[in-house]
């Protein structure tokens, strides 16, 4: 039996692209990728694996547990861009900036092709795949330089109120929806793979903009990448290790709040993009895909036990 079994969207391949796993050998029934081949599936006569793989070169394989979804719900955990705010289009636009600097030419754009690359994923993961395509004799910590030259700027405007007006809403329906978990007496999770320093002020704006108070007493646990990497100073796990790896998933529940693994079935994640998808699946979580993100242009749909449009219709499949 297929622990992941195969879906529209997923590629069937002969063999894993480290050549470590083929189809028909040694117990492998079945060997699939992601349609943007982010995760590939080797599913074997008695439990199934998953190859995350790295454009940085640090691939890493993951046991690929049975999911279900028991009620009552213990713990939701929830992505931050796209999910409960709208921010992607303004991340991807940075990255976009941080391209057109390091090609010196402003008037660059990324390719609608490049959407489920440059979302959903660490930074560095980001930018260099932005620069295997565009500008591959450049360096990730060349990019990474006018990255951060680009997020303090534009983060100081939003702050000061003279930045982009559209940075960060909050998503349809959030408010009414956190509310009724709390009601629900479920605990809450966010999660993201985004640097605190980028990711802290848009929670701050969402819940100004929304009346919810302070998010750190709201929340039960909210789990960020951590902080970067720079010269002369110290960084924090967070590049390598994101989405669509599992360990920010199984550290909200695990560590955040306290949900050990035996009881994974009664915690649920939410996601809008492709690598979180997989990052929630690959953490042992019944996974929801939310509409609007990259999860159909990437392939993963087929990870979802429920894909909604709304988070009203999340609400009806976990009540």
């Amino acid at each position: 039996m297929e622990i992941i079994p195969k879906h529209a969207g997923f590629i069937e391949l002969p063999q894993t692209s480290d050549g470590r796993f083929s189809t028909g050998q040694n117990g492998v029934i079945s060997v699939y990728a992601t349609g943007d081949r982010k995760v590939e599936f080797v599913n074997m006569t008695d439990n199934g694996l998953a190859l995350v793989t790295s454009n940085s070169g640090y691939p890493a394989y993951y046991p690929v547990h049975p999911v279900k979804m028991e009620k009552p719900l213990k713990a939701v955990l929830m992505d931050l861009d796209g999910t409960t705010v709208r921010s992607e289009h303004f991340w991807i636009w940075i990255i976009q900036l941080s391209i057109a600097s390091l090609l010196d030419n402003p008037t660059f754009e990324l390719e609608d092709a490049d959407l489920p690359f440059v979302s959903g994923h660490s930074v560095t993961e980001h930018l260099q795949y932005c620069i295997g395509k565009y500008c591959p004799d450049k360096s990730v910590e060349e990019a990474r330089t006018f990255y951060f030259e680009h997020t303090h700027r534009e983060m100081d405007n939003i702050m000061r109120g003279v930045g982009r007006p559209d940075a960060f809403t909050p998503s349809p329906g959030i408010k009414d929806f956190l509310l009724e978990l709390k009601n629900m007496k479920v605990k809450i999770g966010l999660v993201t793979s985004g640097l605190y320093e980028k990711a802290y002020p848009e929670i701050l704006s969402a819940f100004d903009a929304l009346d919810l108070g302070d998010p750190k007493e709201f929340y039960d646990a909210i789990i960020t990448a951590g902080y970067p990497l720079r010269k002369g100073g110290t960084g924090t796990l967070g590049e390598l290790s994101p989405k669509p790896h599992p360990w920010l998933y199984a550290e909200t529940a695990r560590v955040g709040l306290g949900i050990p693994f035996e009881d994974r079935h009664h915690v649920v994640g939410i996601e809008d993009s492709g690598a979180g998808v997989c990052s929630i699946r690959l953490a042992g979580f019944t996974t929801i895909g939310l509409a609007d993100g990259n999860i159909v242009q990437s392939g993963t749909q087929g990870l979802c036990d429920h894909f909604c449009n709304d988070f009203e219709g999340i609400l009806n499949f976990i009540k």
